[in-house]
């Protein structure tokens, strides 16, 4: 929880994520990342917070980073008092920094000094570029209407190169994102995405709940990855609190996260299939993934499973009787995914569309930073559940899938094995989940203390800082969806493949747009 080489005072933070916090100074930030990258680590997360108290007059910000090392999570924490405030560029180092450092300035107007990228990234012209909405003394309905501005993306010129812009608006219920392709022919010479469109604002409607409650908003930062969202702010709550679930919670929550990762998988697979012209994928697990979908509903309350999962413990459990169900709907549904899995193996025109197709090298996944299924399948061996197992996945013994290839058919591939591997975890815990209680009662947060949250989501790491304000209130609560640090691997994934395959390689990844708009 240290990073080897950085003389600095670390604090550990009690909880299920293996992590501590140090203060540093600008010189030690820069060489923190450096010491991080040079030892094989990882950026995390990286995010600001006003911690003015604007009754003194003192301006004062915090800018941290998370960096997964070798023993689990080190926060690095930088103090900036600056009438313009700003801290070293880490994009140098971790180019998926980029952008994040690009949303803080956004939202919070701290600067990444030195960096070579400062276009906006979230605020897309609906605030003006002065008011900056996670300070303290912002004011939204006092902001004027702003003029949308032009966006000035990288233009590629030459003979036969021409531009295919793509949305931001979206057939279907999809949410926006602007797609520029610059191609010759058929072939993609570049692709350039923005994002950011849906303006949530979760990081400041978090302050309006108290840390009891923030589960709630936590669990709807991505709706296809609320257990893991939950499960991570739950995390962060208890490492504040100094509280600890009871077991069979912590075996219950496992449950719910595995059957998260099943029903995504089952309803990716048969995208992919039908991305490749082969629509009896798409019936059949789909098929599957609602039959998963009314079981979740029958035993959980809830089809998605949300708002089960809270600080303390959990809402709701199963008996005897929905345990013998689950396993059976399990081994049923494994039997079905292995008669599928061969189909498509043996289909000729699939694994033509699939084999070379979008694909991130190992070197390239390890440079810019992939992560979660999308990493495995490109040679990073990064999972949570394995690397440091919270209750109960070490007694579960995980196994981790993973590959070099690096395509979509890759992809695929990690997607089997982890949904046969996550059905044979449902099992498991039916069968051993322990009896007691659900939850325990939480005592009242301190003010100003700190806790983390860090979850093997089904698409990669959901992560969670969350710090206590006055009152039991949410002072600062930022959640990290890993599709900030895969989306640029997408604009990668596409160079040298046709226009009409970007669907394809898009599904394979299936990022969200919610999750980085936040």
């Amino acid at each position: 929880m240290r990073i080897p080489g950085l003389n600095v005072q670390w604090k550990a933070l009690p909880g299920d994520a293996p992590a501590a916090i140090a203060p540093v100074g600008e010189w030690q930030w820069t060489e923190a990342a450096r010491l991080v990258r040079e030892g094989g680590g990882r950026l995390v997360a990286l995010w600001g917070a006003d911690h003015r108290d604007l009754a003194e007059d003192e301006d004062e910000y915090s800018v941290y980073a998370a960096y997964a090392v070798k023993d689990g999570l080190a926060v690095a924490e930088l103090l900036v008092q600056d009438s313009a405030p700003s801290y070293p560029d880490l994009s140098g180092l971790f180019p998926a920094a980029g952008r994040m450092q690009r949303a803080l300035f956004d939202l919070l107007g701290i600067g990444a000094s030195g960096a070579a990228d400062t276009r906006p990234w979230l605020r897309h012209g609906a605030w003006p570029g002065e008011a900056y909405p996670l300070r303290r003394d912002f004011d939204a309905a006092a902001v004027p209407p702003n003029a949308l501005a032009d966006y000035e993306f990288v233009r590629v010129e030459g003979d036969g190169v021409h531009e295919i812009p793509v949305g931001p608006i979206h057939a279907g219920i999809i949410e926006p994102g602007h797609f520029r392709f610059s191609i010759v022919g058929e072939k993609v010479l570049r692709l350039e995405e923005r994002l950011g469109y849906v303006h949530k604002g979760i990081d400041k409607r978090f302050e309006e709940f108290s840390v009891a409650e923030g589960h709630r908003l936590a669990g709807r930062v991505s709706g296809d990855s609320t257990v893991a969202f939950a499960w991570a702010y739950a995390q962060a709550a208890e490492s504040l609190l100094g509280v600890v679930p009871p077991p069979r919670a912590r075996w219950l929550r496992a449950m719910l996260l595995e059957r998260e990762r099943v029903a995504n998988h089952l309803g990716d697979l048969g995208a992919l299939g039908n991305d490749a012209a082969f629509g009896f994928a798409l019936a059949q697990f789909m098929r599957l993934k609602e039959d998963w979908l009314r079981e979740n509903a029958a035993v959980f309350g809830h089809r998605l499973l949300m708002d089960l999962v809270v600080p303390g413990g959990v809402t709701r459990a199963f008996g005897a009787p929905q345990a013998e169900a689950m396993i059976a709907h399990a081994h049923a549904i494994e039997r079905e995914v292995n008669e599928l899995r061969v189909i498509f193996e043996e289909h000729a025109g699939l694994q033509d569309r699939f084999l070379t197709t979008g694909r991130v090298t190992p070197e390239l996944a390890r440079m810019l930073g992939l992560t979660g299924l999308a990493g495995r399948a490109s040679g990073q061996a990064s999972d949570l559940r394995v690397d440091f197992p919270a209750v109960p996945y070490g007694e579960l013994a995980v196994k981790r899938a993973g590959s070099s290839s690096g395509d979509v058919a890759a992809r695929v591939n990690v997607r089997f094995d982890e949904l046969l591997e996550s059905l044979r975890l449902v099992r498991a815990i039916a069968l051993a989940a322990p009896d007691g209680e659900l939850r325990v009662d939480l005592p009242q947060p301190r003010p100003q203390a700190f806790g983390v949250g860090w979850v093997e989501g089904w698409r990669g790491e959901a992560f969670v800082a969350l710090e206590a304000g006055e009152g039991g209130l949410i002072r600062r609560c930022h959640a990290h969806d890993p599709s900030w640090q895969n989306w640029p691997l997408i604009e990668h994934a596409v160079i040298g493949n046709i226009v009409p395959d970007f669907p394809l390689i898009n599904k394979s990844f299936n990022l969200s747009y919610s999750g980085g708009d936040c």
